[in-house]
């Protein structure tokens, strides 16, 4: 019996991760292919953009009940509510920071650079530019309301993240007050959670499908001569979120968790290969928020960190709105000075928020921004539309990035992650199981534990 036991252990995660290596196999393919009939066909391509909004739309259908699950467990399971106001101050003010740092590093390249000079707006480009002013983007007054939902369940109806925040928040705080009386509302959450993974498990096959139909669709649209004009600020761009993930994040990392950013990149490969080919960090929000907790972080400050800085540490997109808004005033002939751009930049950092969750929130902030603080230059936004999307990707990439550092961080700095544990899992010990996005050696426990439970239930 007990030698029996180490052969068919193994097999079960070999075959997993294989179906799973197929998938990613048949995602870069998928990508290469939609390249193709975007550049071969491009009107054809065009036509198929629904492939790809059908995909993410899926992954957004699951997003509020893993966030609600997540935080309401992750706070339920810790009986300090003091523990849980710490992680969440510690996060925030981290995100602020970052952010700072972001737009201060985009404010330096776009000055070095000055790649909007000698351009000619046209009347069509100015009208584009207003048409890109959303009202999704709210000013800061309004934005704080707009996360007190209507109803209890309308935040998860209308998918606003923050509304499930709060709602999540309210209830995993009234259930630690409960006490043992909410255990079993908190194992009916572990199950809700299992479930909801497994489903996301099944959307994840239709990957492909989705990927090949937003790559043509956006190679179609745009081709190569849109990229042509724009070649220095999509390159200055994609040069300075490099050094910032790399540089800056890097090195935060190492001096903190003492973790190397490639190892850590290389846990998360398939989660960047999914958001490069959708062009949004939010199809790679739930695996996230999973491998986080395989790799050794706490449930709690998952559970508070990730959400969160989907909304707050916005890092690509913070270095995107200075260089974005550098181009514009210099290709309008207005460029402007250190004292002009630091009140505009410090805007868009609060504009920004009200923007969370908009499907391409990057530009409508952006041209949200400007309109409220600097009507004139909202003329020049249509200049970056042709490429919005190309840039996008980096900004997903970067903002997922400095999401995933944050979670690491935060956790050490906490002191609730099991260092033991990353190193097993980074040094491919603890394979993720990537059929149910959840460990399956981890059982729904009997007990939702308190706090520091999380460490002992990893161990398992």
């Amino acid at each position: 019996m007990a030698a029996s036991t180490p052969d068919t252990a193994p097999a079960a995660p070999a075959r997993k991760r294989d179906r799973t290596h197929y998938l990613y196999i048949a995602v870069i393919a998928a990508v290469a292919l939609g390249i193709a009939v975007g550049l071969i066909w491009p009107d054809a391509g065009v036509e198929l953009k629904p492939l790809g909004t059908g995909f993410v739309n899926l992954i957004k259908m699951m997003i509020s009940p893993i966030i609600f699950c997540t935080i309401v467990l992750g706070i339920g399971s810790v009986r300090k509510a003091a523990k849980v106001g710490a992680v969440g101050g510690i996060a925030l003010g981290y995100f602020l920071v970052m952010s700072l740092v972001a737009l201060t590093i985009g404010l330096v390249v776009g000055n070095i650079l000055h790649p909007g000079d000698g351009l000619h707006i046209t009347n069509a480009i100015k009208a584009s530019g207003h048409d890109q002013v959303s009202a999704d983007a709210l000013p800061p007054v309004d934005f704080v309301l707009s996360i007190i939902p209507v109803t209890f369940v309308s935040a998860f109806t209308e998918g606003q993240i923050l509304q499930t925040l709060l709602i999540a928040l309210l209830a995993g705080f009234a259930l630690q007050a409960m006490g043992s009386a909410g255990q079993p509302i908190l194992r009916g959450v572990d199950h809700i959670q299992r479930l909801v993974f497994r489903i996301l498990g099944m959307v994840m096959w239709a990957a492909p499908i989705g990927a090949f139909g937003a790559i043509a669709a956006v190679v179609g649209s745009a081709g190569l001569d849109a990229l042509k004009s724009l070649a220095i600020l999509m390159l200055g761009f994609y040069v300075t979120c490099v050094l910032f993930v790399f540089v800056v994040l890097g090195v935060l990392l190492r001096t903190v968790a003492g973790l190397n950013i490639f190892t850590l990149f290389k846990y998360l490969a398939r989660e960047f290969l999914l958001i490069l080919s959708t062009s949004s960090s939010e199809s790679a929000l739930p695996r996230l928020i999973a491998k986080m907790e395989h790799l050794g972080v706490s449930k709690s400050v998952v559970g508070i960190t990730v959400p969160t800085g989907y909304s707050f540490n916005l890092d690509g997109t913070m270095i995107y709105m200075t260089m974005a808004s550098l181009y514009i005033a210099d290709a309008l002939g207005t460029p402007m000075s250190i004292g002009e751009q630091i009140p505009l930049l410090l805007f868009l950092l609060l504009a920004s928020k009200g923007a969370a969750g908009v499907s391409g929130a990057g530009l409508a902030t952006l041209a949200g921004g400007l309109q409220s603080h600097k009507p004139a230059l909202v003329d020049g936004v249509g200049l970056i539309v042709g490429i919005d999307r190309f840039m996008s990707e980096a900004r997903a990439l970067t903002n997922f990035a400095g999401n995933a550092v944050a979670t690491v961080l935060v956790g050490t700095w906490t002191k609730e992650i099991d260092k033991d544990r990353v190193r097993q899992v980074l040094a491919g010990g603890l394979p993720f199981d990537e059929t149910t996005l959840l460990d399956e050696d981890v059982q729904p426990q009997a007990e939702i534990p308190e706090q520091g439970g999380e460490k002992e239930l990893a161990k398992a």
